[in-house]
């Protein structure tokens, strides 16, 4: 009788033991999905803005040798355009979903709507408010993390940015993980 009593007790703490891996995998998958689908998102945006619009930024004050320290910058990429952009863009994880690889039984997110009009093979993505809402804070928190980062990133970098900021600078997805390269 002890030994049953003792089985039961090492098989349900091995149980739970699974499902908390699982469920810190599925958290991972779900800040590095929002991390992804963020970088897409803001990607877009920035690449609907006229790329020959021009802002100044830098001091507007006369230095004492009479100079100013003003420059101009693309609209698309500078600092004010996009603060706009992160507080906007977490609303547009509303627009995925979720997709579970059968292999590795990894969660990956989707846009469901394409922007161009083309038809999107849809069949196994699962659409719902519970994913949608995960999204959603995953997306604000990293925002809210991340706000110099994101910053950095869009305003100079234009190569691999998925992989630079959610793999290696932030550790938000996993290293090793072999996620495809989307394109916009």
């Amino acid at each position: 009788m002890e030994n049953h009593f003792y089985i039961v007790i090492v098989y349900t703490l091995m149980s739970l033991h699974v499902l908390l891996v699982q469920g810190a995998r599925q958290g991972q998958d779900v800040k590095c999905g929002a991390c992804r689908a963020l970088v897409d998102e803001m990607d877009w945006a920035i690449s609907q803005i006229d790329p020959k619009k021009r802002i100044q930024t830098g001091s507007f004050r006369i230095d004492p040798d009479g100079s100013q320290s003003v420059r101009e910058v693309p609209f698309s990429r500078s600092e004010s355009h996009l603060l706009e952009l992160m507080k906007e863009v977490c609303e547009r994880m509303n627009d995925y979903g979720e997709r579970v690889e059968c292999a590795t039984d990894r969660k990956t997110y989707e846009r469901h709507a394409s922007r161009d009009g083309t038809a999107m093979d849809l069949s196994d993505v699962t659409f719902d408010s519970r994913v949608s809402s995960s999204l959603k804070f995953a997306c604000e928190t990293i925002v809210e993390q991340h706000e110099d980062e994101l910053i950095e990133f869009f305003a100079h970098e234009t190569d691999n940015v998925k992989d630079k900021l959610c793999s290696k600078r932030t550790d938000l997805c996993d290293h090793d993980l072999k996620i495809p390269h989307d394109e916009l």
